[in-house]
């Protein structure tokens, strides 16, 4: 057992946080580890003592125990448990250098899944208000209908790997690693395939057209997904089938303007319209038509609201509304009747004179004062 000082060894004070002591392990690991000090036994010893100091001072219980009590409480024993230097490493840094004696187990059973789709679909606002089936066609893997996914033709099914004996991964040592890389025989699989299938050549699965059909909900909105599960890209070798995720992108309409669930169009109308006030008729999105009305004095690109009249919610039974904006439209000067330029003509008298009324009570205020 060393009793050399552990934080000494980590060149740390004894005040230091958990993510010094990590920071300190890392830097002094990767400097003595075996891997980079080949037949260096001055570095393998100097390693296994700071993962030692680095076991007991990460751990909060022994940490605390070594502070009291100093090698005779948190000490780490190197002959009991000088077969977890690597675990220790490995689990630090990921597996990084070598494999860790806890990793021979078995290679899992589950197949490498097979990956996520993408498709853009573009549709009209018309499409996005009702809803719709929209047939689409791709090119994919799909799983090979001879082997039905196995990749193995006929009744002969594969065997276990007889180098890795399953596990996918081969495992040699050196010295006091052991070093860790993939199958060269199984090429990672842990099984070998005695009959490939001759349609997909062992793999499970093929390219192919994939023609479905799409189920675009009532008021989706632009840039929203629509996700179809299972119709991703096929598994190798029976692996789970990824998904499918449409995007939907939503056409300029010539009429209408989206904000969410609301709609906005405008609409022309007369002059007298704005002055008098009256009805006008709008066309909605799903082609019929309602009444609005315009009130008296309607300014030039005031919106009238019309409830629940716009987009439906996705999910919901609620919609939007409609904002209608009106846009006042002047008289043509060179289409103008004789009659419509006689009145033109009083109405400006009467401007003239209100104007020259409002003139006269202004002077007269200002002379009072």
């Amino acid at each position: 057992m060393s009793t050399k000082d552990y934080y000494e060894l980590l060149e740390v004070g004894r005040n230091a946080s958990v993510d010094e002591i990590k920071k300190a392990y890392k830097k002094l690991a990767l400097k003595y580890h075996p891997d980079r000090n080949p037949g260096n036994k001055e570095a393998e010893e100097k390693f296994k003592e700071i993962t030692a100091a680095y076991e007991v001072l990460s751990d909060p219980e022994k940490k605390a125990g070594y502070d009291r009590c100093g090698h005779e409480d948190g000490g780490f024993d190197f002959s009991q448990a000088a077969g977890d230097f690597s675990d220790i490493f490995n689990d630090f840094f990921g597996g990084g250098f070598g494999g860790s004696s806890r990793s021979k187990a078995k290679r899992s059973t589950t197949r490498v899944p097979g990956s996520d789709l993408r498709y853009n679909l573009e549709i009209t606002l018309e499409d996005a208000f009702k809803g719709i089936q929209v047939p689409i066609h791709y090119v994919t893997n799909v799983k090979c209908d001879t082997c039905q996914g196995t990749g193995s033709e006929g009744t002969i099914k594969p065997v276990q790997c007889h180098m890795c004996q399953g596990s996918g991964r081969i495992r040699t040592q050196q010295g006091f690693f052991t070093i860790e890389r993939t199958c060269t025989t199984c090429y990672g699989e842990g099984e070998i395939i005695q009959n490939k299938c001759k349609k997909c050549g062992g793999n499970g699965r093929r390219r192919d057209e994939v023609n479905i059909s799409v189920s675009i909900p009532k008021g989706i909105g632009d840039g929203d997904e629509v996700p179809v599960f299972g119709k991703g890209e096929a598994g190798a070798r029976g692996g789970k089938c990824g998904d499918l995720y449409v995007y939907v992108k939503i056409a300029k309409h010539d009429t209408f303007d989206r904000d969410k669930a609301n709609l906005c169009c405008k609409v022309p109308i007369k002059m007298t319209q704005a002055v008098l006030g009256g009805e006008v008729d709008v066309q909605l999105i799903d082609g019929s038509k309602i009444k609005v009305k315009v009130p008296e004095g309607t300014q030039a690109g005031t919106k009238l609201r019309c409830r629940g009249k716009g987009m439906p919610c996705v999910g919901s039974g609620a919609c939007g509304d409609l904002y209608v904006q009106v846009i006042v439209e002047t008289l043509n000067p060179k289409n103008l009747t004789e009659k419509q330029i006689e009145l033109l003509k009083a109405l400006e008298e009467e401007e003239n004179a209100n104007m020259q009324r409002q003139s006269e009570r202004f002077f007269n205020k200002v002379k009072k004062k």
